[in-house]
């Protein structure tokens, strides 16, 4: 029988969430490729529908790669990702069904997909790659890294840099590394309880 779980501690909870802050500026520290496939080990865990795991995931990293990207940006966007140790460019497969059988074996889940409306099917693969995404930046968080997630780019143009074959689609961008934390802003208001949520 399964024991109820308990709550973090306070210093996890501070390194998920509290201290946690969105990075501009970058210490001169790679990140390396193990801590990477680390990464990408917790965010699959993340729940999504049926298990359809649509999100796709470029790790932006040689100096060629980022300057590929780099015309992509806009331009306030520019110089703190090209001095991010890593750019991972949050994608989906537009084909994610493909993937079912092997996803989800106990039932032809495939079959009822390619059933849908295709606004329906990238509905889905948007909504799930940006909840994998969310998880993302926590497991990044995780390991130890900092993450500064933006839109602020060309998606038809990442797309054609990086994804020309078409079934593969940017939903964001997330700079990763070792952020200088002298180099953060203030951080800005959050919205109370009772201004964002209600009990029904």
């Amino acid at each position: 029988m399964a024991t109820q779980q308990a709550g973090l501690d306070a210093n996890a909870l501070n390194q998920l969430f509290l201290d946690a802050r969105t990075h501009n500026a970058w210490l001169d520290k790679p990140v390396a490729d193990d801590v990477l496939q680390q990464l990408y080990a917790l965010t699959r865990m993340a729940p999504t529908a049926a298990n359809s795991q649509p999100v796709r995931i470029v790790f932006v990293k040689s100096r060629e790669a980022k300057e590929r990207l780099k015309p992509t940006l806009s331009p306030g966007n520019v110089d703190k990702t090209m001095n991010a140790p890593v750019t991972a460019i949050i994608a989906y497969d537009t084909a994610f069904y493909e993937k079912f059988p092997q996803l989800f074996p106990a039932r032809d889940m495939k079959a009822g997909f390619l059933a849908m409306p295709a606004e329906a099917r990238e509905k889905t693969a948007y909504m799930n790659s940006s909840l994998q995404g969310g998880y993302f930046i926590l497991a990044a968080r995780a390991l130890g890294l900092d993450c500064g997630p933006m839109a602020g780019f060309d998606n038809a143009k990442v797309d054609a840099a990086f994804f020309p074959e078409g079934k593969w689609k940017s939903n964001f961008l997330i700079n990763l590394g070792y952020g200088d934390a002298e180099k953060l802003f203030p951080r800005n208001p959050r919205l109370d309880f009772s201004e964002a949520c209600r009990i029904e």
